[in-house]
């Protein structure tokens, strides 16, 4: 099946979802019904890769097509849609898809009157239980799909490892940002942040989900993570230079983020790593400004990341990685573990994630 046809299933299901959802939490006062509109607004982007990597989970595993495993995995974009709430509300993001995120989205106008510290505040608290529904709201998609209990009950741990380690990624993003020096000067230290925080939802995890709900032996399971932490690492790496390089318009983002929130990205770690004893201070001063950054500032740390390598090194990465999963593919169809179609789904897949712009 063409990525477009199901993704436009998975868009299908979670706005059916999604629209009989808020219904009923604005049935319960007329006041909630901007908050169901920003919840319909931020289910309703998405690349649904997460989704895409659970439904051909399933179909590796010798599994046939149905509404219900599409149900299924429709309910791990849910994970991904209240990550990415969070995210930009710990990164206090301005922009997400090109339009305001979800805690600026909700923060009431200036001539509304708010309690306790103002608009913003309330706007902060408004996204981060948004984001807590959208978590509760992927264990009632998933569990209500309509798959097989017996099924379901093969996956459902699985749903216990995806948050802990998701969390702990973002804990480590969190505990390791910031302009001291002694931050950000270990690649494999920020890999580990990329495993953790996006890697293994993304990829990995999805892939066990849909193997798991199909009943797959444990040797296909090992070729799904030979195949997606590489290709999970790649797809983060690919987006942190995005974040820096990227066209705004073409990525939706602002490329001041990373900079602005001094996040340990393998960039930043290979840029220290390599540079001059006058680069590092001025790395130092960069990532010390904060909501000051500018054009200006982005411009100098391209040229810092570009002299010293560092783009270079993480380009390199992303090549290494990508050869990976796709030995891993090919090792999996050597062995008569993995379906012809379902191998070259994923195949695709991978050149999906890996030559994207946004």
């Amino acid at each position: 099946m063409p990525l477009s046809a199901l993704k436009a299933r998975v868009d299908h299901e979670l706005e059916t979802f999604v629209r009989r959802e808020t219904a009923l939490l604005e049935a319960v006062d007329p006041e909630l019904k901007p908050f169901g509109e920003q919840l319909r607004a931020i289910v309703g982007h998405g690349k649904r890769l997460r989704a895409a990597f659970c439904y051909w989970g399933w179909r590796a595993a010798g599994r046939a097509d149905g509404d219900d495993v599409v149900r299924a995995a429709a309910g791990v974009e849910l994970v991904h849609a209240a990550a990415v709430v969070h995210d930009d509300l710990i990164d206090r993001s301005a922009l997400r898809h090109g339009v305001p995120t979800a805690h600026r989205a909700l923060t009431p106008p200036r001539n509304r009157l708010t309690r306790g510290s103002g608009r913003g505040a309330t706007g902060r608290a408004l996204a981060l239980l948004a984001g807590d529904l959208l978590i509760s709201w992927s264990g009632q998609l998933f569990t209500d799909c309509g798959l097989p209990s017996a099924y379901l009950n093969r996956a459902r741990p699985l749903w216990a490892t995806l948050a802990r380690e998701l969390v702990a990624g973002e804990c480590l993003e969190v505990l390791r940002s910031g302009p001291g020096p002694a931050v950000a000067t270990d690649p494999e230290g920020s890999l580990k942040i990329v495993r953790y925080k996006t890697a293994k939802y993304t990829v990995e995890h999805p892939l066990h989900i849909g193997a798991l709900l199909g009943g797959a032996p444990p040797a296909l399971r090992e070729v799904f993570s030979a195949y997606g932490v590489p290709l999970g690492e790649a797809f983060q790496l690919r987006d942190d230079l995005l974040g820096v390089f990227g066209a705004p318009d073409s990525t939706g983002k602002s490329n001041l983020d990373d900079l602005g929130g001094a996040k340990p990205t393998v960039l930043l770690a290979l840029m220290r790593r390599a540079a001059t004893d006058a680069e590092q201070q001025e790395i130092q001063v960069l990532l010390g400004r904060r909501d000051e950054i500018g054009p200006e500032d982005l411009d100098r740390f391209r040229a810092i990341a570009e002299r010293t390598g560092a783009r270079r090194g993480v380009e390199a990465l992303i090549t290494a990685r990508a050869a990976a999963a796709t030995d891993a593919l090919a090792a999996g169809e050597r062995a008569g573990l993995l379906p012809a179609h379902a191998a070259e789904a994923l195949h695709h897949l991978a050149r999906h994630c890996l030559t994207r712009a946004s």
